[in-house]
């Protein structure tokens, strides 16, 4: 049998794991796996900057369900992906990261471009390996895919020294996986299923809280099935939006810092919550002492080290989502629960989403509201982090599940552009939708070079505040509108203080993302009234390539509801308590 090198079966690997996409930067301790790359039948994107390349590879995959790809070099090249896969990693998404290492001779010798990738990144994968021996590189890399997508899904690392790359042993690639030390269970205990079917068909006031799990195991005809059969009220995480029918009634939308009223009201008000696939962040949960303290929990997830970890569980399932439910909704009982849902939709009725639609201001949660109207729901959004990203989750109603894309756990700013670019190239005939704030925008725009290269074309709403919009809220509320360094117009010239009344001509406005489209050859659109937004946003969606639509709404715009950090969610700050 021939002889392959170790860059030589990495790439033989990859293939043989059907991975037709990988993201990622050359550099010195990488060059033997990418000279393997070159003329290989794997179509490698060229990134600008190695966490964009992490957040590519993270897009691709929340977007198809397929384990993502980035390759990049030792040293900075490990370090810049883990922000990318910290936010993979708190929001349980398959990703199989490769770095290059020095050689295993200079380890720990401080040599040129080395870092303890091993140590940093421990903290942040499900798993990481450091390969010795080449000899050990195709099993490692099978074990590495199967670690990534089985389970709960999660980041994997492999950092390759480069005389591993150079050595030479013969390929044989496994046919299987065997670790004895890992093996998710999928079957729920049928004991455990039972309990917990019992009491949900006693319960009066039960709520279902689904998270990303039930993306993860394709379990939403199942949710809607048992919803529908025993008349249960759905709530969902950021996470799982377009997971659950918005137009249905017994939809409650999100909860948590930035849901619904009745969303909060129904979780405190429940006697029974089942969660399904979600791990009680502290943004859904508020604070956690008062979280759901007239209801009987059950937890669904096939991660056992999620049970009980934030909230304590009164009947844990552990296993696969889609097959506990599948058993459970074979014993649900079909139930009225006519007071309950009278109840619900009051709540509903008593502080539904809104905003002042009837002035002529420019308010963001209308231009997302005209992107969902015109997409049908239809399209990938991507959000970056911040006010925009929950006006997004607020008005956004995405028709299907692994259409709303957003870095949830970590709450990375950067993340929406490079997973748009991600998302795209895993899914080519789909309208994929950027909405991003200016100060998010400006973490990877750099991207836009891969975009255009690769005719990767992707539409960016950005919705210009000329703030860190967040923070800013924050600083209204809770610091006395003290805005210490989240204006970002020019210094000393906050548009509050400035003299120039007409915005549009105000000189502290920078960067002009117009120009900046312009310069990669990319459309670039700028809207500053409310009566031009349909317009142009028909004319970015009837663009063939990429555009960049720079919507100046207005700049001290907050997201309500709110529940303060910190504080139960029947402490709701709605629209009307301003």
């Amino acid at each position: 049998m021939e002889k392959k090198t170790g860059a030589q079966i990495l790439v033989e690997s990859l293939l043989r794991e059907n991975v037709e996409i990988v993201f990622g930067i050359p550099g010195g301790q990488a060059l033997p796996m990418f000279d393997a790359i070159y003329g290989s039948k794997l179509n490698f994107i060229l990134t600008r900057h190695e966490q964009g390349a992490s957040h590519m590879a993270d897009g691709y995959a929340r977007s198809t369900g397929k384990s993502g790809v980035c390759i990049v070099t030792s040293g900075p090249g490990a370090t810049n992906i883990v922000t990318g896969l910290g936010t993979a990693y708190m929001d349980s998404v398959p990703l199989v990261a490769i770095t290059g290492q020095v050689a295993t001779s200079v380890i720990g010798q401080d040599a040129f471009q080395e870092a303890d990738t091993i140590g940093i990144t421990r903290p942040v994968t499900k798993h990481n390996f450091l390969v010795k021996d080449v000899k050990d590189l195709a099993r490692t890399i099978k074990e590495a895919f199967y670690i990534a997508t089985t389970g709960r899904p999660g980041p994997v690392l492999v950092d390759i020294p480069i005389d591993v790359q150079r050595g030479l042993c013969e390929f044989v690639y496994p046919h299987k996986v065997e670790i004895r030390s890992y093996k998710p269970n999928y079957s729920g205990h049928t004991g455990q299923i039972k309990k917990a079917v019992s009491m949900i068909n006693k319960s009066e006031r039960p709520v279902l809280y689904i998270g990303a799990g039930v993306v993860v195991s394709e379990a939403e005809d199942e949710i809607l099935k048992m919803s529908r059969k025993a008349n249960i009220p759905v709530t969902n995480t950021l996470l799982a939006i377009g997971t659950y029918p918005h137009d249905t009634d017994l939809s409650l939308g999100m909860l948590g810092m930035h849901g619904t009223f009745c969303a909060n009201r129904a979780i405190q008000a429940a006697d029974v919550v089942i969660a399904v696939g979600a791990r009680f962040d502290d943004r859904c949960t508020g604070r956690v002492c008062d979280f759901a303290k007239k209801a009987k929990i059950i937890h669904i997830d096939i991660d056992p080290t999620a049970i009980s970890k934030v909230v304590d569980v009164d009947i844990p399932v552990v296993g696969d989502a889609k097959t506990v439910l599948k058993e459970m909704s074979a014993l649900i009982e079909k139930k009225g629960r006519k007071e309950w849902i009278k109840t619900v939709d009051a709540w509903k009725e008593e502080h539904p989403l809104s905003y002042n639609r009837n002035d002529d201001k420019l308010h963001p949660q209308y231009v997302v509201e005209k992107i969902s109207e015109l997409t049908k729901g239809e399209a990938i959004v991507s959000t970056e982090v911040g006010q925009h990203q929950m006006w997004a989750a607020q008005y956004y109603k995405a028709k299907y599940p692994r259409l709303f894309l957003s870095s949830g756990g970590l709450g990375t700013m950067g993340f929406g552009y490079p997973a748009a670019l991600g998302a795209k190239v895993g899914n080519p005939d789909k309208e994929v939708i950027v909405i991003a704030g200016d100060g998010s925008f400006q973490m990877n725009m750099q991207e836009m070079a891969v975009s255009v290269l690769n005719e990767i074309n992707v539409k960016v709403v950005i919705l210009n505040n000329q703030y860190l919009g967040n923070v800013r809220q924050w600083q209204e509320m809770f610091y006395g509108k003290r805005y210490s360094q989240s204006c970002l117009a020019r210094r000393n010239k906050c548009p509050r203080l400035c003299n120039e009344p007409n915005r549009v001509t105000c000189p502290v406005y920078i960067p002009d993302f117009v120009k900046w489209a312009q310069s990669y050859d990319v459309l670039g659109i700028r809207v500053t009234e409310k009566k031009d937004v349909e317009s142009a946003l028909k004319k970015m969606l009837e663009t063939k390539g990429s555009v960049v639509l720079d919507v100046w709404v207005e700049m001290e715009e907050n997201i309500f509801p709110m529940v303060p950090a910190g504080s139960s969610l029947d402490d709701v700050i709605t629209q009307m308590n301003k």
